[in-house]
């Protein structure tokens, strides 16, 4: 069941999300060579709870920790673990809250020291991507048009669109309706109404599209064992334009003192 918020909901789950973004901002300060991915679980659980949230994910069908910590090949849904990163590793964190009764939830994939070229414009194409699915979530637009915003453009590099991962309604639930599929056809699928939350989630491979599910059940990764790129805004349709409840900005201000 397709579910409109109000505003006050809409600013229920803004609060939200602008936790989720300022959790991640943190973690950036953290991602470099030596730290283990279940290190920033711990990271992330704790700047969550001393804000007053719960983190989204913990116990969410099961997933048993904070984040999400998806390396190099793996798409999504990554476990932390004693791995350890290494110079020109990728790693998309994808995070998530719970607070005041709504979820938030973004997803951001982060260079390790000195990536590879080919890789970083992965990164920047994907991040682009999402920019230009947003744009399209407007009341009156279509689910397709955010989908062919994306595929178009990254197909352009050669690029790759996961078709079984897709974004989704976002509420009182981690998942809700509709999903947001990164590919589709232009005036296809439902229509776009005003005060929808929708999380726009672009994951592009570098290869093939094909993906695969790891034995632990949960994590995805390409079959090619070629990197992927993951990124998520939370965003509530309006007349004119979107209302993206995510910000960058955190990240950006922390990766920005690396460079």
């Amino acid at each position: 069941m397709l579910i409109l918020k109000n505003e006050e909901e809409i600013e229920l789950l803004r609060e939200n999300n602008l936790l989720v973004s300022k959790t991640l901002g943190e973690l950036a300060k953290h991602i470099q060579p030596g730290i283990t991915t279940l290190e920033l679980d711990k990271i992330a659980e704790e700047f969550i709870r001393d804000h007053g949230a719960v983190p989204g994910f913990l116990g969410y069908d099961g997933f048993p920790n904070s984040i999400c910590a998806s390396v190099n090949s793996e798409v999504v849904h990554g476990f932390p673990s004693s791995y350890v990163l290494k110079d020109g590793d990728i790693i998309s964190i994808d995070c998530g809250t719970l607070y005041k009764g709504f979820y938030g939830d973004s997803a951001y994939t982060f260079p390790v020291g000195n990536v590879k070229q080919d890789v970083l414009d992965l990164l920047q194409h994907t991040k682009e991507a999402l920019e230009l699915g947003v744009k399209n979530a407007i009341d009156g637009k279509r689910i397709g048009d955010i989908g062919y915003a994306i595929q178009s453009y990254v197909e352009n590099f050669g690029y790759s669109v996961v078709r079984e991962m897709v974004g989704h309604g976002l509420g009182r639930d981690m998942h809700e309706e509709p999903e947001v599929p990164n590919y589709g056809r232009r005036g296809s699928g439902i229509k776009l109404r005003e005060n929808m939350v929708i999380c726009i989630e672009p994951m592009i491979n570098l290869g093939t599209k094909y993906i695969e599910q790891d034995s632990n059940g949960w994590t995805i990764k390409t079959r090619d064992n070629k990197p992927s790129a993951h990124f998520e805004y939370a965003v509530a349709v309006k007349k004119n334009e979107p209302d993206v409840l995510t910000t960058f900005k955190y990240i950006d201000e922390v990766l920005s003192k690396n460079n």
